[in-house]
């Protein structure tokens, strides 16, 4: 059998679907599985795993719309299923899943916006639950698929080389932290497309947090980030009065993992690196406004949540729609009033 699994929403979606990776390769060893990607950082994990006999990478985003449709072209007719990994919930991507030409097409069956995003173009479908964590969405569409049931739910999977680890022993040394250190991590950022930058807490009460770590646990506060994230990252730190607070720059999404594995507890948004944080088993403090944590709490490994867990929320769920708040008082308050000390608080929980 030849299967198709269309990762090509970001970096965390694609590794929520990992465990059920897991469990389709278990299930179909000797099955030709490839994946099809639209962001390197996918693409460097899912050949890690070795769970996947090719990995097609193509820049959806930059490409015209014309060499997009060559390139799906390319693979019609050659898989017997494929697999839309939730969440997808955008025409595109149905329609790249409809171009490929599987028999079998499995997709989830959205409760928002299905209709106009060309859900009907999938055969096999399960209809969204909004109780469900990602990755039990992903199982039950593979075990719609193969009409099957699997008796287990895995962790995440990121492998990591013996290189990855002698760079992050190598940058230890370098900065200065030692074994009996308390080391925190922050991630200030998150994905900015479709507004979703209003999900962040302001780099300013990440600052504050960070002097507070320092001054009452003598913390050192490693502040990672992508390149884009960069002068997000020196504004933490700038606001930080401490010489204990380093960005972190690296080359690869397997470099900043490894540094993020010395970190006693994680402190993000909701972004890839909160998976990323779970996927190494970190303690993980997850900072959530409008997002239905259902969907997205660090997925098999020890966390907290930091919220108000206001009556409107949450108000984010899957749909190609920006990003919006409808409250008349203060825009985006779930995530704009969660105060420093909660935050802290929920640290000290650990």
């Amino acid at each position: 059998m030849k299967i198709l699994i269309l990762a090509l929403s970001g970096i965390g979606d694609a590794l929520m679907f990992t465990p059920a990776m897991q469990l389709l390769r278990s299930k179909l060893p000797d099955a030709e599985i490839d994946a099809m990607v639209m962001y390197k950082g996918v693409k460097d994990i899912y050949e890690r795993t070795n769970l996947f006999d090719t990995v097609h990478y193509f820049d959806f985003l930059s490409a015209p719309k014309f060499s997009s449709f060559q390139f799906v072209l390319k693979f019609r007719g050659r898989y017997e299923a494929s697999i839309n990994v939730y969440p997808s919930n955008r025409k595109e991507y149905n329609l790249i899943n409809f171009i490929v030409g599987a028999k079998k097409r499995a997709a989830v069956q959205y409760l928002r916006s299905d209709l106009p995003n060309l859900g009907f173009l999938n055969t096999h479908r399960i209809v969204e639950n909004d109780s469900l964590h990602n990755v039990e969405e992903n199982i039950l569409l593979c075990e719609k698929l193969f009409s099957t049931k699997f008796a287990e739910s895995p962790q995440l999977l990121f492998p990591l080389t013996k290189e990855d680890e002698l760079f992050k022993e190598k940058y230890l040394i370098e900065t200065g932290i030692t074994s009996p250190d308390f080391v925190v991590g922050f991630h200030p950022g998150c994905s900015t497309l479709k507004n979703h930058a209003k999900r962040r807490w302001e780099p300013d009460k990440f600052a504050r947090l960070g002097n507070l770590l320092v001054e009452k646990k003598g913390a050192k506060i490693l502040i990672f980030g992508g390149t884009e994230e960069r002068e997000l990252q020196k504004l933490v730190k700038q606001n930080i009065n401490s010489e204990n607070a380093f960005v972190i720059k690296t080359q690869s999404l397997s470099q900043t993992a490894s540094i993020m594995k010395r970190c006693n507890v994680f402190v993000t948004n909701d972004s890839s690196l909160m998976h990323i944080a779970s996927a190494m088993q970190l303690k993980v403090v997850a900072v959530i406004g409008p997002t239905n944590t259902n969907y997205i709490y660090p997925w098999k490994t020890n966390h907290r949540v930091a919220s108000l867990q206001l009556d409107c929320a949450p108000c984010f769920f899957y749909s190609p729609k920006p990003l919006s708040c409808k409250r008349d008082d203060i825009q985006f308050k779930c995530i704009r009033e969660l105060e420093v000390e909660k935050v802290f608080s929920v640290i000290e929980s650990f």
